[in-house]
């Protein structure tokens, strides 16, 4: 789902971490449908794995859609859908929770719309200026919104990473959505808490500039692994191009570095 003039490349890689045994993210490229997805599986609650696989599995037998709102009315009802199962399933089991956060990123022409629950996010690097896209539902983000707490004591609250929304957890799934332009040379990050969790802000802003997706992503998970990276790690990158652009001129402040080993990594270009 291209615009005459745009078109999008993309890289996603995922890690187990350094301490976990198993990695309970999953992530979705579907470039041609202009849909991207991290979830990312809860935490101490069993059957992570199962949460954040039947969100993307989900995700992926869907349909083209001919407008963003369809796109984005389709992905809602299927994440519903997938909330059921997950309650239900956690009931069969005798288990409080099944569940996982997601986000996922859908673009249609010059527009893109984000969809989520929960603390996975999405970035976006524009004019070298790094935003985040969307906002935790977290009990501390909760608490920065009331003014009770500033954001630099944030780290420092007993369970500031509890979070207050995800498939699975209630009955009914709540979703945060916000709409944006798309401009060439946009670059969007979709990732797990276990990767903005290791990397500042700064150095995922450097390492979204570089020119190739792929190498983004393989730079940042390497940068993750560099800390305690006692989460699973999970990184997709997006880039919007203009087909009708001078490529010497495409993110001019990019710097080449070097390529790292691969873990598991994708990547797609749509035209």
């Amino acid at each position: 789902m291209s615009d005459e003039k745009l078109h999008w490349t993309s890289a996603s890689r995922t890690h187990v971490g350094h301490v976990r045994k198993l990695n309970e993210d999953a992530c979705l490229e579907l470039p041609e449908h202009g849909l991207w997805v991290v979830a990312d599986g809860m935490g101490g609650h069993a059957a992570g794995d199962v949460a954040s696989r039947m969100i993307v599995d989900s995700l992926h037998r869907g349909s083209v859609a001919k407008s963003l709102d369809t796109l984005s009315s389709q992905v809602e009802r299927a994440l519903q859908k997938v909330n059921r199962k997950l309650t239900q399933e956690a009931s069969r089991r005798g288990q409080q929770i099944i569940g996982s956060t997601v986000v996922v990123l859908l673009i249609h022409g010059r527009r893109c719309i984000c969809l989520w629950a929960g603390d996975s996010r999405i970035f976006l690097l524009r004019d070298s200026r790094l935003r985040q896209l969307t906002t935790d539902h977290s009990q501390i983000e909760e608490l920065i919104a009331q003014g009770r707490i500033a954001r630099e004591q944030a780290e420092s609250i007993p369970g500031s990473n509890a979070i207050t929304r995800a498939v699975g957890v209630m009955k009914e799934l709540v979703l945060d959505s916000v709409s944006h332009d798309v401009c060439e040379g946009d670059r969007f990050l979709i990732c797990s808490d276990g990767l903005y969790n290791e990397v500042k802000s700064a150095d995922i802003a450097q390492l979204l500039a570089l020119q190739d997706c792929r190498e983004s992503a393989d730079r940042l998970i390497e940068m993750a692994l560099q800390g305690k990276a006692r989460d699973n790690i999970t990184a997709i990158v997006v880039s919007v191009e203009d087909d009708q652009a001078t490529k010497t001129l495409f993110n001019p402040s990019a710097v080449r570095m070097s390529n790292v080993d691969e873990d598991d990594d994708k990547t797609t270009v749509n035209r």
